[in-house]
């Protein structure tokens, strides 16, 4: 199986013949091309045009973070899995407000869904989230009368605003506290996690939407515009409380990860080399755990069951099956 490759350090990938690799003041190391996936980079890194078209052959995507882990954009190649009649389909549902609030409803039923599942397990544990939970549930029940985007994008922020009432409970440690949600810079330890963690997960979905017929450029909860990609976006949603949250509860709770890797700047307070490198390995082995599939009757990865919900968004929009959003059942 193709694994991701994650550059912290700074240096140059390079091509020489049919293979690549990373190259700085300590030496050379070179990337199976054959087992790559997609390349992270943190690190200040130099690339250039006869590495990138050789990218494009091998079908890997590059994805660039900055120093403050922030995620600043993707050189994804050429798609080699082109599907004109089902991009056609993908703007037509965007196209058509109800057909696209159909879609759009069901993102957020399945983040709604695994927000609770989550609420649950840690109820089952003792923690007390009845009052969460009790919130959540009222807000839920105002999905399905949206009448516009706007509308649901409302509860589902409002969703999420009640889900991260419950972080404190979860983790009860002062030093992690949540207080309120801040990105852009983010404000306290939880929040850098959490901007870190949903990073990471975009351009995962991202990377799975590439082997797919999808455009990742027409979402449909996520207004579709000239400049970002939408439709991983709106994937992600489904998927962070059942993979990100739970990374971070384990990282914060084992304490995998203290205040001591963190770091303040100009640009709010963001993770060091060392703890950036502890979340993205707890992150891996999350994507890499497979549980049983009821529906498929076998075991998944997580990664592969993002890949799986593309594949029934596929379906949806070529009319060959309703789309449903998965649902964690533990």
């Amino acid at each position: 199986m193709k694994k991701p490759i994650y550059i912290f350090s700074s240096g140059e990938l390079k091509r020489k013949d049919n293979t690549i690799y990373f190259e700085n003041e300590e030496g050379q190391k070179f990337i199976p091309v054959e087992n790559t996936s997609a390349i992270y980079v943190f690190g200040e890194v130099n690339v250039n045009k006869r590495f990138l078209e050789f990218l494009t052959q091998s079908g890997i995507i590059l994805h660039f973070f900055n120093r403050y882990d922030y995620y600043v954009g993707t050189f994804y190649p050429r798609e080699h899995l082109n599907s004109g009649y089902l991009i056609l389909k993908q703007a037509q549902h965007y196209l058509d407000p109800e057909k696209r609030l159909k879609i759009a409803r069901e993102f957020v039923v399945g983040a709604s869904k695994n927000i609770q599942q989550v609420i649950r397990y840690y109820m089952n544990r003792g923690k007390q989230l009845s009052e969460v939970d009790d919130a959540i549930k009222k807000l839920d029940e105002k999905i399905e009368k949206c009448l516009n985007i706007e509308e649901l994008m409302a509860v589902e922020g409002n969703i999420r605003d009640s889900y991260y009432r419950a972080f404190d409970v979860i983790l009860g440690k002062q030093e992690f506290s949540f207080d309120h949600r801040s990105r852009r810079p983010p404000e306290n330890y939880l929040n850098t996690l959490i901007s870190f963690g949903n990073s990471l997960l975009y351009t995962v979905v991202l990377s799975e939407i590439y082997k797919t017929h999808l455009d990742p450029r027409i979402g449909f909860l996520h207004a579709t515009n000239f400049r970002r990609f939408t439709l991983n976006l709106d994937v992600s949603e489904v998927f962070k409380p059942i993979i990100v949250d739970r990374v971070i509860f384990t990282l914060v709770g084992k304490n995998m990860i203290t205040k001591e890797h963190f770091e303040k700047s100009m640009h709010g307070i963001v993770l060091k080399e060392k703890g950036m490198k502890i979340f993205v390995e707890e992150f891996e082995n999350k994507l890499s755990t497979t549980f049983n599939h009821s529906r498929l009757g076998k075991n998944v990865s997580y990664r592969r069951l993002i890949r799986l919900e593309l594949y029934k968004l596929e379906k949806h929009l070529i009319d060959e099956e309703e789309y449903k959003a998965f649902v964690a059942r533990w």
